[in-house]
């Protein structure tokens, strides 16, 4: 049985279309994610290591995964509608490019003449514009409510961007408003997931040990403790690190729910649309919690996101973008035919759709256009493509 403030799909699809017999309007949502382009793309594109050098890290794919399992627990234990809350965690990473957060910066500088560039935008626009596997419509004609969860799943947006814009004056999203509760669940299960297992892919790594991040982490320190005396005998690594990520995460979301619980009973929503009304998110850690998982990720950041090892790679994976973009938007020759049969003539469409191809690309697809059209790889030899 769903909560009276779960949200429910009121407001249908862009371009009507029937009901399925068998799918929610919400199941059919995710199952077009699942089956899309873009999502299948996810797996060779970066988590954290540039085309992982093993089989076990994590990759935009798997990492979306994890997130949408995570999720999909908090929404059920909060009675929220599951299909939806898995459809926006499936999705929410859609619109990142090749070679993570570098590869961002580097779209974001090359389009700074053309309105920049944001990867939430830019899965926005994968799903109602740039996939295009029906013949009535571009995009996959999602539910509103979707598409919201999707466009406001970190907050409101007081100061869209162009994409976003764009995308709202077709079906205008309420950007300045808080999404419903599944989105803001989607959106903490993102945190959860990425915090957990990149201290997991971390240890994996070699990037630091289990014993170093205990020793800096108080929230780690602890757990660690109860695992231990929970599993006096176990010493092997492979056995523990495991233990700990299920304990952690399962400690946050212990968490979340008696401080969600706290605020909706505060805030005593009737409706999806007081949750929306509400002024502030409604789904949450506790004060205590959220003090905790700063500290890991100040960890993270300090001993993994800039270890000398990752940081080595961001400027060449950089430069591949940044290459990619210049050579394609000056030769526009190069674009595979579909791509070359719709570019606009005019400024800053023109721009905007040579990104739209560079963001999509996968990271071994970037290095190997690279090499076609530029020459060898600035990234380091050893790394697998």
């Amino acid at each position: 049985m769903l909560s009276a403030y779960a949200t429910t799909p009121r407001r249908g699809r862009r371009h009507p279309e029937p009901d399925s017999a068998t799918r929610s309007p919400f199941q059919r949502d995710r199952d077009r994610i699942v089956h899309s382009t873009a999502f299948r793309r996810l797996r060779y594109k970066t988590q954290v290591f540039v085309s992982p050098d093993g089989d076990h890290f994590r990759v935009r794919l798997t990492h979306s995964l994890e997130v949408a399992q995570i999720a999909r627990s908090i929404a059920r234990a909060l009675g929220l509608d599951e299909d939806l809350t898995e459809a926006l965690a499936l999705a929410h990473d859609l619109g990142h490019p090749p070679f993570g957060h570098s590869g961002e910066d580097a779209l974001e500088a090359a389009m700074a003449g053309f309105g920049g560039f944001d990867h939430n935008a830019q899965a926005l626009r994968i799903v109602t514009r740039l996939e295009c596997r029906y013949p009535g419509w571009d995009g996959l004609n999602l539910n509103w409510e979707t598409l919201e969860g999707l466009a406001k799943h970190n907050g409101p947006l007081l100061d869209p961007g162009w994409a976003m814009r764009e995308i709202d004056s077709d079906w205008p999203l309420e950007l300045s408003g808080h999404a419903g509760l599944e989105a803001q669940v989607a959106a903490i299960a993102d945190d959860i997931a990425y915090d957990n297992h990149d201290l997991d892919d971390g240890i994996r790594a070699g990037l630091f040990s289990l014993e170093e991040i205990a020793a800096e982490v108080p929230f780690v320190a602890e757990t660690l403790a109860t695992v231990t005396a929970r599993w006096p005998g176990v010493t092997a690594r492979r056995r523990m690190v495991p233990e700990l990520v299920r304990e952690q995460i399962g400690r946050m979301i212990d968490d979340l729910l008696a401080e969600t619980g706290r605020r909706l009973a505060e805030a005593a929503p009737v409706d999806a649309a007081a949750v929306r009304a509400a002024g502030r998110p409604l789904v949450g850690l506790s004060p205590a919690m959220a003090a905790d998982t700063a500290a890991l990720k100040r960890f993270l950041r300090a001993r993994m996101y800039t270890h000398p090892r990752v940081a080595a790679l961001r400027d060449p994976s950089q430069q591949v973008v940044t290459d990619l973009f210049a050579v394609l938007h000056d030769q526009p020759e190069a674009l595979p035919a579909d791509w070359q049969a719709s570019l606009p003539a005019d400024e800053p469409a023109r721009a905007r759709h040579i990104c739209d191809f560079v963001a999509g690309m996968t990271d071994r697809y970037a290095l190997r256009r690279y090499e076609q059209l530029i020459g060898p790889s600035p990234l380091p030899a050893d790394v697998i493509i």
